[in-house]
């Protein structure tokens, strides 16, 4: 198949809001792939790739954009091989390989397809096309119960290659996968509230837990073998040895437990987000001791417990892992729901979960039964520059390049702003047109992609934190930006200092 048909799909999605529409574009697509590229669509759709995150950042993505093609004849396989020989290269030269194969890659692109490539390498494919809408998709192409797709995707940890299974094999062989130890499977995930209280008031009787400011991970253990995933599945287990150890010392044989791990200070309390995540890159060393918390158990010896309500699944941690699990209390009392959430936020925690005692391990999406409560933090921000959007948005301006105020000219001019992020998110269609307009105004150059314009504009931007990054000068990056709303009333000398956002790292 052409990438450009995996292109005008994606461009379909993007300019509906119907789920339903949505799912039958996808749908569509999926029933005309041939058997050998459903997986590698499928992560293709979703911006994760089969060959997973190839070391491609946006300045290489950004040189290799070359004059676009002017008809389409790149295929889904194209783009796979390309994927796999980005992978491959490493070491001596690796760099001007790597460089020539992106040029050609692009080269071979129209401009849709161009966009839609970086997109997939960078994680940044705005398309709608969320794994839950795919996963309907699956089930509406291959005539499958919605439920087994949901549950084989959910068990093997490979919704490409479920759909594969869904489309070419049996409703038998679907409902066949089963829970494997050593097969990582995909997290449970939690909905939002605004407070505890609220939060309970959806679950009843619930375990009101802290969340943690640490990383996702997913521990396996058969006898004396270790395994242990992030929350998109990669294997990180050579990086964690201190994690196989503690796992190695729990009393069972067999056992899968999901949980966070995390630096700790002197005094106990979390050290930043970034000091955990440096753990995981490919060349980082071992200075950071990072420990893990787990909140839950989906197997133990031989004994599958997804299907378990989770106070019994608290029962079994609590038996295996009384030392490493999850600090929290169960109870149906707001006002002890509230107690303990401030209890995590002055402990130096993102806030609680609330989960339902009587609720069973469900994946993929976000329910009712697991409900996260943080403070949300807001800034005020200049915007730079804003780039043209893509399907729904096509002809607007749509994600925003968002900088903070360097008063002392600490990372760049006195006075001026150092760009801290990017958000298209929670942008609504009258902000969408506005911007475009006012914005334009404002210009003082533009790129293919880009408009640049006077740093005069505020916006308020709610975030989750800031990590630390190498990718603008101010060497922080904003976490889960999202546009509150446009301070008028503001000038860009009363924005927020990129001095402010560096504190939250401590």
């Amino acid at each position: 198949m052409l990438l450009d048909e995996l292109v005008k799909t994606t461009d379909k999605v993007a300019s509906t809001r119907s789920r339903l529409a949505k799912v039958d574009a996808l749908a569509d697509l999926l029933r005309r792939l041939e058997p050998g590229e459903i997986a590698t669509a499928v992560g293709l759709l979703t911006a994760r790739p089969r060959q997973g995150r190839v070391g491609v950042g946006w300045r290489g993505m950004s040189a290799a954009m070359g004059e676009p093609a002017a008809e389409p004849r790149l295929t889904v396989a194209d783009l796979d091989a390309a994927l796999d020989r980005l992978l491959a290269t490493g070491g001596a030269g690796s760099a001007a390989e790597r460089a020539a194969t992106l040029r050609t890659l692009t080269a071979a692109a129209t401009e849709r397809e161009q966009a839609f490539i970086a997109g997939v390498m960078l994680g940044e494919l705005r398309t709608g096309a969320l794994e839950g809408v795919l996963t309907d998709a699956v089930a509406r192409a291959s005539d499958r119960p919605v439920d087994s797709v949901r549950r084989a995707a959910m068990l093997s940890g490979d919704l490409g290659e479920t759909a594969l299974l869904a489309i070419t094999g049996t409703a038998a062989q679907l409902d066949a996968v089963g829970l494997v130890v050593g097969r990582p499977v995909q997290p449970m995930l939690a909905s939002t509230a605004a407070n505890a209280g609220a939060a309970l008031e959806a679950t009843g009787e619930a375990s009101v837990e802290y969340k943690l400011d640490g990383a996702r991970i997913q521990v396996h253990r058969s006898g004396d073998d270790v395994g242990i995933y992030t929350r998109t599945l990669a294997d990180v287990t050579h990086r964690l040895p201190e994690v196989v150890e503690v796992v190695r010392a729990l009393p069972v044989r067999n056992v899968i437990l999901d949980g966070e791990t995390l630096a700790l200070d002197e005094d106990g309390g979390p050290r930043p987000f970034q000091e955990t995540m440096s753990r995981f890159g490919a060349d980082a060393a071992r200075t950071t001791v990072l420990h893990p918390w787990f909140f839950d158990v989906l197997h133990i010896d031989g004994r599958d417990l997804l299907d378990e309500p989770l106070s019994t699944r608290i029962g079994v941690l609590e038996r295996i892992a009384p030392e490493h699990r999850i600090p929290g209390e169960i109870t149906a009392d707001p006002g002890v729901a509230e107690r303990v959430s401030r209890d995590a936020l002055a402990a130096g925690h993102e806030g609680v979960v609330v989960k339902a005692v009587g609720s069973a391990y469900t994946a993929g999406r976000r329910g009712s039964n697991w409900i996260k409560v943080k403070p949300v933090l807001t800034y005020d921000l200049v915007v730079l520059a804003c780039e043209w959007g893509s399907g729904r948005r096509t002809g607007l301006l749509s994600n925003l390049h968002l900088g903070a105020l360097d008063p002392a000219g600490e990372f760049g001019e006195p006075g001026g702003c150092v760009m801290v992020g990017k958000t298209f998110k929670g942008l609504t269609d009258a902000l969408l047109h506005w911007q475009t307009e006012r914005f334009q105004e404002l210009e003082v150059r533009r790129t293919a992609g880009t408009v640049w314009m006077e740093p005069v504009t505020v916006v308020e931007i709610a975030i989750d934190g800031v990590q630390q990054s190498p990718r603008y000068p101010g060497g922080i990056a904003l976490r889960f930006a999202r546009v509150k709303r446009y301070r008028e009333d503001k000038t860009a000398a009363e924005a927020d200092t990129i001095q402010t956002l560096r504190g939250l790292l401590r």
